[in-house]
Formats: C-alpha cells, structure tokens, sequence
C-alpha cells in the first residue's frame, strides 16, 4: 500500500485526494475525491499525474494565465 501524507496550512482550504481505493475514511478528510484504476504500485505515479495535470491546467485557466505561452520557457529552452 502507498501513500502520501501532506499538512495543508492555509484555512478553508479544498483537500482533493487521488486515490487507487475509496475508502469512509478518505471521504471524510477530503472535499474532493478524483479515483483512478487499480494498478501496479510502479505505475500509479504515472496514471495519477493525468488527472493533477488536468487539475493544473484548469487552476492556471481560471486565474488568468496563459496556458499557450508559459513564462521563461524561452529562457530555459535556450539557456545552457
């Protein structure tokens, strides 16, 4: 079983948990619950990063930036 523990200091924040397996437990500690299938432990990193990848897409849209264009990508793409 693998998990990830993680202290959230800000108040009235959302908690939004990724998870293999719902359990009462997870539900009672999260305002939102995002499942993702069943697998083996080595690719549960890989199959959680698409839906927190859309979860970031979404936050960058509804706080304005440009999603197209990041910030100093030319920078770090030219910069040796």
């Amino acid at each position: 079983m693998c998990g990830i523990v993680g202290y959230i200091g800000y108040r009235d924040a959302k908690i939004i948990s990724v998870v293999t397996k719902v359990d009462k437990d997870v539900k009672a500690l999260s305002d939102h619950v995002i499942e993702i299938p069943k697998v083996t432990e080595s690719l549960v990193p890989i199959l959680a990063s698409v839906p927190l990848q859309l979860l970031g897409y979404h936050i960058a849209v509804m706080r304005g930036c440009d999603v197209d264009q990041p910030r100093n990508l030319a920078k770090s793409v030219t910069v040796e």
